[in-house]
């Protein structure tokens, strides 16, 4: 049995890594798609301003690449280090799409990231643009097996568990692919990505059109960000919708923490717009709803109700009941594989196989456990509620801004006016971390919310741990946070020095537009 600390510290060291990474990866992904809208108006118009913005924000795009391979490099040889059990376990599927990736998806991106920056003298334009369209492409393909990695986690279709080798394997490719919440999963998550592009272009272009700096290419940069953003926050919040319904599908505990939703609720359910979520009491203290809200988002229908964390506290303890027989089962069958009746009734229960080990957090030998001992471990279902429901809102909120504040840049854009409302500039440089915090919230209640599974009813997270010691931990932690801290030192002063040294302009004057702000705003363009 893992000490429990040491399951802390592994989650604390992957999630710190990952959330570090993640950083990186959704702003490649909008820069990317942007890099190669920018650069096919400059092939279909010749025009150089169009050439210098592909060139510049490229720039800022291949030192965003960069440090994105160097920190999710690590994450993969955690899978080893810290999660060994879990390597073993699910390996055979885990492992095929991380495969994909970097044998398709990775190279292709690399290969091409090269050609970009160096080919721009030594390939055609339309050779050029073909390269920048696939970078885009590598890039998206990346994110698109990750998440079908992480969608089976979520959901893991496609496999059973075989008694003979104690490991989950493989049992239809396409199902795993295909996987309705890692689709779900890839579209939103890229989504948010290209609102991280498109704002990282709006605050910097605002940035430099207060100071009055490349005028023409800030102007024009923003046109391009407010429409592609608008296009991109709109579909985020239809691609969520999605996702919390595949959710209510398949991960009814996790939607039932994120509304704090301690007692089934009747057709249509309500939607928690504010509550004060009590665990150990399991109500809320204090709560805002808003009628027939949450049941059209999680079911979609106005007849079906929503399960509560309470009722599906009895679920869990069935399935655990279930787990013990397909446990016992397992034990009959390991000891002769010709007893035709255990592998019956190992076939007959083995989806509920993980819902007994969870009792492995309090016994060694599991078939004896009480039905004391069965509750204890049904409520270990229950992730922390108050954080999941907290985030959560934090994140949706922070979407329907995104809405409104692109829907606005996009309506000034259209008519030529953005350099005429220095507020909104200024909103827009403030407003650049808003997509990383919404994003990183998204990743926090997709698995936070997970807990306490490393795989969705398969296998419990402290049971998938590697069996170091806590002093193993804290020196490997150690040396990734000093590293992750360099890192982002390092890109942070990088990043900042090319944003204010700014686009080469060979020699080009101030822009007349620059004197459109008047006399008012003359400190600001002096500065």
């Amino acid at each position: 049995m893992i000490d429990l600390d040491v399951v802390t510290l592994s989650r604390l060291q992957f999630a710190s890594t990952a959330m570090f990474h993640f950083l990186f990866v959704p702003l490649t992904l909008g820069l990317s798609f942007l890099l190669a809208i920018m650069e096919s108006v400059y092939v279909m118009t010749g025009r150089e301003i169009w050439r210098r913005m592909t060139k510049f924000w490229g720039v800022l795009f291949g030192i965003n690449f960069a440090l994105g391979v160097a920190t999710g490099i690590v994450m993969e040889f955690q899978f080893g280090m810290n999660w060994a059990y879990y390597s073993h376990y699910v390996g055979d599927i885990f492992g095929a799409p991380l495969a994909i990736e970097g044998l398709m998806a990775f190279f292709l991106e690399a290969t091409f990231v090269g050609l970009f920056f160096f080919g721009w003298d030594r390939l055609s334009k339309l050779g050029h643009l073909v390269v920048t369209w696939l970078v885009a492409l590598g890039t998206n393909l990346s994110a698109l097996w990750i998440l079908v990695a992480n969608g089976w986690m979520q959901n893991p279709v496609g496999a059973v568990f075989n008694p003979q080798t104690m490991r989950m394997e493989m049992t239809d490719f396409a199902e795993v692919i295909f996987n309705p919440v890692a689709q779900a999963k890839f579209v939103h998550t890229v989504s948010a990505g290209y609102v991280l592009g498109a704002m990282f272009i709006m605050g910097i272009s605002a940035w430099y059109l207060l100071r009055g700096r490349h005028i023409d290419l800030a102007k024009r940069s923003m046109t391009v960000a407010a429409s592609f953003g608008l296009a991109s926050a709109l579909s985020v919040v239809v691609l969520g919708d999605e996702s919390g319904y595949l959710t209510t599908e398949h991960q009814q505990m996790k939607i039932a923490a994120m509304e704090a939703m301690w007692e089934t609720e009747e057709a249509p359910a309500n939607f928690n717009l504010i509550a004060i979520p009590n665990q150990e009491a399991r109500e809320n203290s204090f709560a805002i709803e808003i009628p027939w809200v949450m049941g059209l988002i999680g079911t979609r229908s106005l007849t079906t109700p929503m399960l509560g964390i309470n009722e599906l506290v009895e679920h869990a303890k069935v399935r655990i009941a279930n787990g013990l027989r397909a446990y016992q089962a397992l034990q009959a069958v390991r000891a002769d594989a010709s007893d035709i009746e255990a592998r019956r009734l190992f076939d007959a229960n083995w989806r509920d196989l993980g819902y007994a080990l969870l009792l492995k957090r309090y016994m060694q030998d599991i078939t004896q456990a009480s039905p004391e001992d069965i509750a204890k471990a049904a409520w270990d279902t229950v992730p922390q509620v108050a954080p999941l429901f907290w985030t959560f809102r934090v994140m949706v909120g922070l979407g329907l801004y995104f809405i409104l504040f692109f829907a606005v840049a996009f309506f000034l854009a259209s008519r030529d006016r953005l350099q005429r409302h220095p507020r909104l500039l200024k909103l827009a440089v403030w407003s650049i971390p808003l997509p990383w915090i919404a994003i990183e919230c998204g990743w926090f209640v997709a698995e936070f919310g997970r807990q306490p599974w490393a795989i969705e009813g398969v296998l419990p997270t402290y049971y998938a741990a590697s069996g170091l010691s806590f002093t193993d931990l804290m020196i490997s932690m150690s040396i990734f946070l000093l590293l992750y801290g360099t890192l982002a030192v390092i890109g942070v002063k990088v990043m900042l020095h090319a944003i204010r040294k700014g686009p080469d302009e060979h020699g080009a004057p101030l822009a007349p537009s620059a004197l459109s702000y008047g006399s008012r705003n003359a400190p600001l363009l002096r500065g």
